[in-house]
């Protein structure tokens, strides 16, 4: 079978304006609570897309940790690519796929950093091989080789063998502050339900259906 030949036709569920909540992460919530009960392998799974100064593009995929009514959470290393390009263009967009579902949400919108206590009150839930591995990493730096990290966490495994690991100062959360989140049910022949909404001047959500 030919690349150009695999296809599959979506068909369990559909999605219209009269079915969806009045504002999205009410929305996502209804979604999320479906996933999760969907046994889907990383649920909270989604691609992050950043760009930089000159508009080129990057995408990776990333863990959600946190939502509500502020925002979308994830977190990594501030000195990261990912957090270089940020800091030059804020601007970024979030894509969950659960094909189980034949769902798509995706978020675009702002990001900022999370407060200081907050990124602390996460990691210090993590696992201590986590939390030494942030320490550990140059994250998206070039290295010596494999013997090199492993040497590093090792070094920083010695050092907090006797205590708490702090948060290093280069690690931490973002939140992604929405201003679109498009909800896509795969549909038959194509026709898939897209269901946008988009926060007016007045932070207001407007509801619109977009052409598949």
């Amino acid at each position: 079978m030919s690349i150009a030949d695999i296809r599959k036709d979506y068909q369990l569920q559909t999605l219209s304006e009269a079915d969806v909540a009045a504002e999205p992460i009410t929305q996502f919530g209804k979604w999320w609570d479906e996933a999760v009960k969907s046994d889907i392998v990383e649920v909270n799974a989604m691609t992050l897309a950043t760009a930089d100064k000159n508009g080129i593009p990057s995408a990776r995929i990333v863990l959600l940790k946190e939502y509500d009514a502020k925002g979308f959470v994830f977190f990594t290393n501030y000195n990261s690519k990912k957090g270089e390009q940020l800091l030059q263009n804020p601007n970024a967009c979030l894509v969950f796929f659960w094909k189980e579902l034949e769902r798509q949400v995706r978020i675009t919108g702002t990001t900022e950093k999370i407060s200081m206590e907050e990124s602390i009150a996460y990691f210090n839930k993590r696992p201590d091989g986590s939390k030494i591995g942030a320490w550990a990493s140059p994250q998206s730096l070039a290295v010596a080789g494999k013997a090199w990290l492993k040497e590093t966490f090792d070094y920083y495994r010695e050092r907090f063998k006797h205590g708490e690991i702090p948060k290093p100062p280069h690690w931490g959360g973002y939140r992604v502050k929405p201003f679109t989140i498009e909800f896509w049910q795969g549909r038959p022949s194509r026709m898939h339900d897209r269901i946008q909404y988009t926060l007016d001047a007045g932070g207001n959500w407007m509801i619109e259906r977009l052409a598949p």
